[in-house]
């Protein structure tokens, strides 16, 4: 595990699935909020079906989360799905490497400033290099999501701001689990597909670092001093007592890192590859931290074949759906 955990980041798929192409659902409609640290925010919605607003889900995106659409919305269908079983869903745009956290200060290396260097492209080592990685502010996306956006869902759209759901892939995966487990008033249900769910184990930091470094150029430190309480909230392993505390539903899923039939014979493969048996070993230290704990709140799933990849991730969501409807609103 520490081989894969130092090794993986270096490929271009780290800790966050392939580079989506843009897609564009004209059902759904830009929502914007603003962010107090963060400026003016994109949220894609997405109306359940039947009108209501009783029924919502978070869908949180990767690593490589985009500045235009979700991936969610990129590269899948399950929006659209989603909404066919009735169930709003809301789609924030951004927080490119942000663990969906609030950050401890703008990202910078070495005390060069965020966004000034002469590179500033917002991907990529040689940015982090050149002196312009990250953001010229503080991320600090558990406050949108949890304050900002909340309400404004609530006051303008008229939306159910507590038994919510939230889920993700790999970032957004301990993403989910985090809201889940300090916001229980707003969210009962929580997935996480091919998260890093143990994230203080050995290695896993500095996999971290390399990712970050690789999508967008940012700078872990900034996120979180290492092994302080900061860096210890945000990993699902130390805070699964909440979830059990919490009674919160909770589905978490990874695959084997086999490629399936749709999986072509590429880089991109290989590297999805090594990540899901990453994501595999980090799910399964946190299904027997749940299992110490008694926890009898959890839906596994580990199906024989799946990497790090949309397909298995959109494969998975289906599987959770019924879960979710049963458990919001």
């Amino acid at each position: 595990m520490v081989a894969l955990a130092l090794v993986v980041p270096l490929g271009m798929v780290a800790l966050g699935g392939a580079k989506a192409s843009a897609a564009f659902n004209p059902a759904a409609f830009d929502f914007w909020v603003d962010s107090p640290t963060m400026g003016p925010i994109k949220t894609r919605v997405l109306r359940a079906a039947d009108g209501n607003t009783n029924r919502v889900v978070y869908a949180l995106d990767g690593m490589r989360a985009g500045e235009g659409l979700n991936g969610w919305e990129i590269e899948t269908n399950v929006a659209e799905t989603l909404a066919s079983w009735n169930i709003n869903v809301v789609m924030p745009v951004g927080g490119q490497s942000s663990f969906y956290t609030d950050w401890n200060a703008p990202s910078e290396f070495f005390g060069i400033p965020a966004g000034t260097g002469s590179a500033n492209t917002g991907s990529g080592a040689t940015d982090a290099l050149s002196g312009g990685p990250g953001k010229s502010y503080r991320y600090t996306w558990e406050t949108f999501l949890t304050q900002d956006l909340r309400s404004a869902l609530r006051d303008r759209l008229g939306f159910n701001p507590t038994r919510n759901g939230v889920f993700g892939l790999s970032m957004g995966g301990s993403a989910a689990l985090a809201l889940a487990a300090y916001h229980p008033d707003q969210f009962s249900f929580a997935g996480s597909y091919s998260g890093y769910l143990n994230i203080s184990a050995p290695g896993m930091r500095e996999a971290i670092r390399l990712a970050m470094i690789d999508a967008g150029g940012y700078n872990v430190d900034s996120m979180a001093p290492p092994w302080g309480p900061q860096w210890l909230r945000m990993d699902p392993f130390v805070f699964a007592p909440r979830l059990v505390a919490n009674n919160t539903r909770v589905y978490v899923a990874a695959a084997s890192g086999r490629p399936t039939a749709n999986d072509g014979p590429n880089m991109g493969t290989v590297n999805g590859m090594a990540l899901e048996a990453l994501a595999l070993a980090n799910t399964r230290a946190f299904q027997v931290r749940m299992a110490t704990l008694g926890a009898g709140n959890v839906t596994y799933s580990f199906p024989e074949y799946g990497i790090h990849a949309w397909n298995n991730w959109q494969d998975e969501a289906y599987r959770m759906i019924p879960d979710l409807s049963a458990s919001i609103g």
